[in-house]
């Protein structure tokens, strides 16, 4: 399974992905998992093993739903996602700190990126499973976990839209400097996925390049349950 992942994240079309990343600052992905392998990281939501924490949304007013932070070592799957997306996407972040004429900063492999997340005692992993439920949803939000963090995140819809549940969609929220916020409503299919900013993109203006910060979060639900697989590269402290 971990060499299929690679090739499929791999054959991606990677060119028009960063064309994507450079002109809106996210990428909607095609269908990437299998239903087999979306049906089984669901039935894995309802075990204990493979977490180190849930969060229930609604004590915490982050929304309502729920979500489980996996535990070292990760599941095999989720291990071989985190590890291909940031090889690709490590490219495009130093591209994008080149635009902002800051240094390159991001190594080739993920392990070496994880290690300059321990050094500032961001040892947790944080790839999770997130559950939504008829009325759940997700306020819009950042996930920074410390110092460190890498610029890109990945999130997967697990089961089908206007069928196994209805609203839900991704949204992302600009905050343009010296104007009004722009919005983005992404719909995904089961086993796709989306790539956005953790924190801002570069934008081109009339003097150089400057930053958007961006937001995300998740429409209500208004039918049904919404499973999602997010794949984030940092760790938290």
């Amino acid at each position: 399974m971990v060499q299929d992942i690679q090739t499929r994240v791999g054959s991606l079309e990677w060119d028009s992905i960063q064309h994507e990343l450079d002109k809106q600052g996210f990428a909607k992905l095609p269908v990437i998992l299998t239903k087999e392998e979306c049906e089984f990281l669901i039935g894995m939501y309802s075990t204990e093993e493979p977490y180190r924490t849930t969060i229930n949304m609604t004590r915490y007013r982050f929304g309502e739903g729920e979500y489980k932070y996996f535990s070292y070592p990760l599941p095999e799957i989720i291990q071989s996602l985190r590890e291909s997306f940031y090889q690709e996407l490590a490219k495009t972040a130093n591209r994008w700190l080149g635009y902002l004429k800051k240094t390159a900063q991001f190594p080739v492999q993920l392990q070496d990126f994880l290690n300059t997340c321990k050094e500032y005692e961001q040892t947790r992993p944080t790839p999770l499973l997130l559950k939504y439920e008829t009325g759940g949803f997700n306020c819009l939000h950042q996930d920074l976990y410390g110092d460190v963090f890498f610029p890109f995140q990945v999130v997967f819809v697990l089961n089908q839209r206007e069928q196994d549940f209805f609203g839900g969609e991704s949204l992302l929220v600009e905050q343009i400097p010296r104007a009004q916020s722009r919005g983005h409503v992404i719909t995904l299919d089961q086993g796709s996925a989306l790539i956005f900013p953790t924190n801002h993109r570069p934008v081109l203006g009339k003097r150089g390049y400057y930053k958007h910060t961006v937001r995300h979060g998740v429409s209500t639900i208004t039918a049904g349950e919404r499973y999602g697989l997010g794949i984030i590269f940092h760790d938290s402290k």
